[in-house]
């Protein structure tokens, strides 16, 4: 079990809190401009990478309240915690965490599918 640390509340177990995916994606600024490929890259191409990651979060169970955080997938480390629409916190790190910035992610679609 993890404690996620809350910046609201404080340390609280895990199953508290949902995953709200990557953290720091601008919605579009003329959404109704784009096309529906435009629409499928910005719903669901994210990066996936192994590492610090830039995440959302909502303590569902407690505040109610969304955040973000750092984390890094593999070890589950949990590096920061900053409130939504402040920047992440500096790193003491050469690497700088993925998913602070809109994917640019183009992957072909399956077979059969038209996007």
């Amino acid at each position: 079990m993890l404690l996620f640390p809350c910046p609201n509340c404080g340390p609280r177990n895990e199953t508290e809190f949902h995953y709200g995916g990557q953290a720091h994606v601008a919605y579009p600024e003329h959404p109704a401009e784009l096309t529906d490929r435009e629409w499928a890259e910005y719903l669901f191409y994210r990066q996936n990478t192994k590492g610090l990651f830039a995440e959302r979060w909502v303590h569902s169970a407690g505040c109610r309240k969304w955040f973000n955080m750092l984390r890094d997938t593999v070890s589950y480390d949990i590096t920061a915690v900053y409130r939504i629409g402040q920047e992440p916190p500096a790193l003491r790190t050469s690497q700088p965490p993925t998913g602070l910035a809109r994917s640019s992610i183009r992957q072909a679609a399956p077979e059969g599918v038209q996007l």
